[in-house]
């Protein structure tokens, strides 16, 4: 499984900041101007371990500086969604739920600083986006913050992640509003669009989201194929695919969607443009201990 992507920029920052190296860290960043790609590298810093014990003090040293200030915000978010973990709210301490709300507020209190310093950057609108989902701000609110997010950067393919996320059933949304977003969302970006991953991602929401047997039921409807069919010429299998960051997870994620539909030879295709590579999304939800296995598993099932 490759954690960086295929993106050697990726694992360079990552280094970075474990070694707690801020001038590294902020070079990179600084090399990149404020756009999805600069989202995704912040994205790995932010989800370095021991990150939040030394960007204080780059904050304190660049008192006039957004970009602290937006790592910082960032790291206390990936911070605090791990004190949460992934289990449902009823398996999530009352201990564990206070921590996850003061870390989140000191995120929102920088990421509101960054983005007031830098009103034309996105990524502390992404990042809003996610500490605003675990506060609970509402559906209101959230849109707002993707709203902000897109006017920055209208095909951010990571905004239109958290607005997906937002959408579903488990946070307060619907299957009927986030099909209706995917699907709004694909056929308004441009053709080879990245953002054809949000049809297939809402398929395997809705299917995680039902009970066994229900679940096989509902991929198992030809308009689900015929869906994922769709989004994958819009996107993946368009000749102009958009080959940006995290290309390699929208392939992952087709690859996933078909082989729950049982389509092997649509699955295939989307295994071969993988080139072997796993991304730990969206595998961790099939098997979070080894998402390679669930990986190479389904594959296999393929023929590939």
């Amino acid at each position: 499984m490759d954690e960086d992507q295929g993106e050697p920029e990726i694992g360079r920052i990552r280094e970075a900041a474990e070694a707690a190296d801020w001038s590294a860290v902020r070079d990179q960043l600084t090399e990149r101007p404020e756009s999805e790609d600069r989202t995704w590298l912040i994205n790995a810093v932010a989800k370095t371990a021991n990150v939040e014990n030394w960007i204080p003090q780059a904050v304190e040293a660049e008192p006039g500086s957004a970009l602290p200030l937006l790592v910082a915000g960032a790291r206390h978010v990936n911070w605090a969604w791990e004190a949460r973990t992934g289990a449902r709210a009823e398996h999530v301490s009352r201990e564990q739920f206070q921590v996850f709300h003061n870390r989140l507020r000191t995120a929102e209190k920088w990421l509101y600083a960054a983005a007031e310093r830098e009103p034309e950057w996105v990524s502390p609108w992404y990042f809003l986006q996610m500490s605003g989902r675990g506060l609970q701000v509402g559906q209101t609110v959230a849109r707002r913050r993707f709203e902000a997010a897109v006017r920055r950067h209208p095909h951010h393919l990571g905004a239109h992640q958290q607005q997906l996320q937002q959408l579903c059933d488990k946070w307060g949304g619907s299957h009927e509003e986030m099909h209706a977003f995917a699907t709004q969302a694909v056929r308004e970006a441009p053709a080879g669009s990245m953002l054809g991953q949000l049809v297939a991602l809402a398929h395997i929401e809705q299917w995680l989201a039902l009970d066994s047997g229900a679940d096989a039921e509902y991929l198992g409807q030809p308009g689900i194929t015929a869906s994922l069919t769709e989004a994958a010429e819009r996107s993946i299998w368009h000749e102009d695919f958009a080959y940006g960051q995290g290309w390699l997870q929208v392939y992952n994620t087709f690859a996933m969607a078909f082989s729950l539909t049982g389509d092997r030879d649509l699955a295939k295709l989307c295994f071969d443009g993988t080139n072997g590579i796993v991304t730990a999304f969206p595998w961790n939800y099939l098997d979070a201990a080894d998402p390679a296995a669930a990986y190479r598993e389904n594959r296999s099932a393929a023929g590939r």
